[in-house]
């Protein structure tokens, strides 16, 4: 039997492996529970066949992710970090096919990821060896191990030692995968139960998201709307400042009242007085009557200016009065009109640098800060981001006659990736116009912006090690300053910002032909020579 051995230098298969095997079985036969013994399961196999790591893997179906679920020669944190897609990696591979994977080095296989983290440079020469863990037909996860190259080992023989081990814990792993899952439906069912929880607690009707941060902001309406108080929202533009002001004005006790919407920045500077203050007849060339301003007409209610920041100066003093003794003039008129009225206002700009800058008065600046709300933008608040754009899918479908059923999963990876510098009007343009790119009901990732893509998405990826694209980046901007210096030495050094002697061994390194470029695009004869 031993003539036969495959692994040189060791015992046969039968003096070895099988006293392994046996071992699994006395395992699984004290326990069903894998949790209690995959641990014990995986030492067994780096002291039978002399492994550096050993690991067993289990699929969420409901999630579509795979998670280390107990390792041999992984850190905690390293294990933390192996969550794998379908198809992702190959652990992932070895999922979605159900067909085993040998890898002989991996530090020379761009297949493997090293999501764990692993130092590469001190695994040179060594193996990967992944199998899937079947019941049935159906996959349950993956049994794998690393081991450093030796002529006496065979990864064909690890493959089929592991196949068998694999056949051996598969109905334990069976148990364990329909636990985890369980547990995670649990907790999807109290994540749900601990949101209806606080939205039955306070959560405004007209605003999309439940994010921790949002949750905060809607505290803080809960607590201002039932006052009286001057309310200044700030942040970035495109975040919802004039829903949150909707939102303080329907809490309120004035929600009967008026609503009155003034957006400083889109009047012009001689219009904007008579807009918030109205004007009496002949009051100016133009005034054929009567006509009263947005504080008159907001009388009991509130008012919202937005973009406040962009108000003039001389406007800010006139505004000053009405926050001060809630009375004004209209233009061109002489009695004194009082009103009862909420001020809210927003800006995206920074109130106090435009008061060193003396933009914006900074008496004004008190009044209006009695009781700030910070709107964080979408990128702080990437968990309201599927939401958000159920939403906005449901809109698009009312407002375009689309008929878009669902997102896929990629392209809500995309969504959560990018940085929204637009935040959330940047989100619903974006949605919009994929609802009206998609064909098939289903917004996918080549449906979102080209500033979304990725370069896996897009599949432009740079193929080739790190020096290898950095050369190639060099050697075209090398290039491109010999075109643009037509192959002046001197001029191109000073462009790329080195010597003219590093350019020139660059340039030997290279191979480029400074000469070839001297006469490009000069004209001989009246023909173009390139």
């Amino acid at each position: 039997m031993k003539n036969y051995c495959i692994r040189k230098g060791r015992d046969c298969y039968g003096e070895s492996e099988l006293p392994l095997l046996f071992g699994i079985t006395s395992l699984l036969n004290r326990s069903k529970d894998i949790k209690d013994v995959m641990l014990p399961i995986l030492e067994l196999i780096s002291i039978y066949i002399r492994v550096k790591r050993s690991m067993i893997t289990i699929l969420n179906r409901d999630l579509s992710q795979i998670f280390i679920e107990d390792a041999i020669g992984l850190t905690q944190e390293e294990k933390s970090k192996g969550i794998y897609k379908l198809g992702e990696g190959i652990i992932g591979e070895v999922v979605k096919t159900g067909c085993a994977i040998l890898i002989p080095d991996i530090s020379k296989d761009r297949r493997f990821l090293n999501k764990t983290g692993l130092d590469l440079s001190k695994n040179e020469g060594t193996s990967f060896v992944c199998v899937p863990i079947k019941s049935k037909s159906e996959v349950l996860g993956t049994l794998s191990i690393h081991r450093s190259q030796d002529e006496n080992f065979s990864i064909k023989q690890d493959q089929e030692t592991l196949v068998i081990i694999g056949t051996l814990i598969a109905d334990a792993v069976k148990v364990r995968q329909d636990k985890l899952e369980e547990l995670e439906n649990l907790r999807k069912e109290n994540d749900i139960l601990t949101y209806k929880l606080n939205e039955f607690q306070y959560k405004p009707g007209n605003i999309i998201g439940n994010s921790g941060k949002m949750r905060e902001v809607y505290q803080l309406i809960k607590t201002v709307a039932p006052t009286n108080a001057t309310v200044l929202i700030r942040g970035e533009s495109g975040v919802g400042k004039e829903l949150i002001a909707e939102a303080i004005h329907n809490a309120s006790a004035r929600a009967a009242m008026p609503f009155i919407k003034v957006n400083c920045s889109a009047m012009p500077e001689n219009l904007i007085e008579s807009e918030l203050f109205g004007h009496e007849k002949g009051s100016f060339t133009g005034a054929d009557g009567l006509r009263k301003g947005r504080f008159e007409l907001a009388d009991k209610g509130t008012i919202f200016l937005d973009e406040l920041g962009d108000l003039p100066m001389s406007t800010q003093v006139k505004l000053l009065r009405v926050i001060q003794q809630r009375e004004f003039d209209r233009v061109g008129g002489v009695k004194t009109i009082k009103t009862d009225v909420r001020i809210i206002a927003a800006t995206n700009r920074n109130l106090e640098e435009l008061i060193k800058t003396n933009h914006f008065r900074e008496d004004l600046y008190y009044r209006i800060n009695v009781f700030p709300i910070y709107v964080p933008p979408l990128r702080e608040r990437k968990n309201d981001i599927p939401g958000l754009v159920d939403f906005f899918i449901l809109k698009c479908n009312r407002m375009n006659g689309t008929n878009i059923k669902r997102i896929s999963g990629s392209a809500i990876d995309l969504l959560m990736l990018y940085y929204w510098p637009g935040n959330i009007r940047e989100l619903e343009n974006c949605i919009e116009r994929a609802s009206i790119l998609s064909n098939d009901g289903v917004i996918r990732s080549n449906n979102l912006p080209p500033t979304l893509q990725t370069a896996s998405s897009s599949h432009t990826e740079r193929i080739g090690t790190l020096a290898k694209v950095l050369e190639d980046v060099e050697r075209q901007m090398i290039i491109d300053s010999m075109v643009s210096t037509k192959g002046n030495m001197v001029q191109a050094s000073e462009i790329m910002g080195i010597t003219e002697r590093i350019l020139g061994l660059r340039i030997k390194k290279y191979k480029i032909d400074p000469k070839r470029y001297k006469f490009l695009k000069q004209k001989i004869n009246g023909t173009d020579l390139d």
